[in-house]
């Protein structure tokens, strides 16, 4: 899948999402390309999960059984996991979209409209341990154009 087909399959889900959550759709997108290398993973094209996520037990809908890299006992190994599975674009944005809203600690970012600001402010309220991860995600926005999904 090219980052346009990307793209094109997931913004309208980004869109509709951002309509109901004020997540803007440039951030979702560009986070999705990120974190899935622009659908190419197993997890994206198998399970339609954009964004990773663990089936914890609190989770009772489909799962997909898949390998990951954890860091265990000081080394490096891998060990299987079962992975949230979605039915649609929509359902993975939707889950990932309700984690951001229900955590207290992401409320300052519901402040920024733009994909660039939210992308910030969630990095600041320590989403990720990449110190780059609001940058790359700006990055992905600007070289895409993304910000015209939030309009």
């Amino acid at each position: 899948m090219t980052p346009q087909d990307f793209i094109n399959a997931i913004s309208p889900a980004a869109r509709t999402s951002a309509a109901t959550t004020k997540i803007p759709a440039s951030f979702t997108v560009a986070e999705g390309a990120l974190e899935s290398g622009w659908g190419s993973t197993g997890l994206a094209t198998e399970a339609m999960n954009l964004f990773g996520i663990k089936a914890d037990p609190s989770w009772h809908g489909p799962t997909w059984s898949m390998q990951t890299r954890e860091f265990l006992n000081g080394q490096w190994v891998m060990v299987p996991a079962l992975w949230r599975k979605y039915s649609d674009w929509l359902g993975s944005i939707g889950d990932h979209a309700q984690f951001l809203l229900t955590n207290p600690r992401y409320a300052p970012a519901f402040a920024y409209a733009s994909g660039a600001t939210f992308a910030q402010a969630i990095a600041a309220a320590g989403y990720a341990t990449d110190p780059q991860y609001a940058a790359k995600i700006i990055s992905i926005i600007k070289t895409h154009n993304l910000s015209t999904l939030d309009s």
